[in-house]
């Protein structure tokens, strides 16, 4: 497995947990548990598609992270009955924020080389 990879799978677990710490937050009523490993894994999958892209421009992996987290995230919010705007726009976000760790994992791998 590739690095980029990992690094995305891995940022994505973390923000998975910072997604399940807001969702819960924000919510007036106790949520499931599968919804929140739903919500979770949510975030894994964005952090490994965004992972697979092979191009380490800057503006190419941003808009990258955008797009995958947009298209990943919008399963989820489809699944809220469109309810989640919140959930939703944070995918994008984190898509774009695990893109650039990505990017500058792979910056600072090219250094070491």
């Amino acid at each position: 497995m590739h690095k980029r990879v990992l690094v995305g799978i891995i940022s994505g677990a973390i923000l998975g947990v910072v997604c399940i710490l807001g969702a819960s937050l924000r919510s007036s009523e106790p949520l499931g548990t599968v919804y929140l490993f739903a919500f979770w894994f949510n975030r894994v999958l964005i952090g490994l598609v965004v992972g697979l892209i092979s191009k380490n421009i800057l503006k190419l992996r941003i808009a990258h992270g955008a797009f995958f987290g947009t298209l990943v995230s919008f399963g989820f919010y489809s699944a809220t009955n469109f309810k989640d705007v919140v959930g939703f726009i944070a995918g994008i976000v984190y898509g774009v924020l695990i893109a650039l760790a990505i990017y500058y994992f792979d910056k600072l791998e090219s250094k070491k080389a």
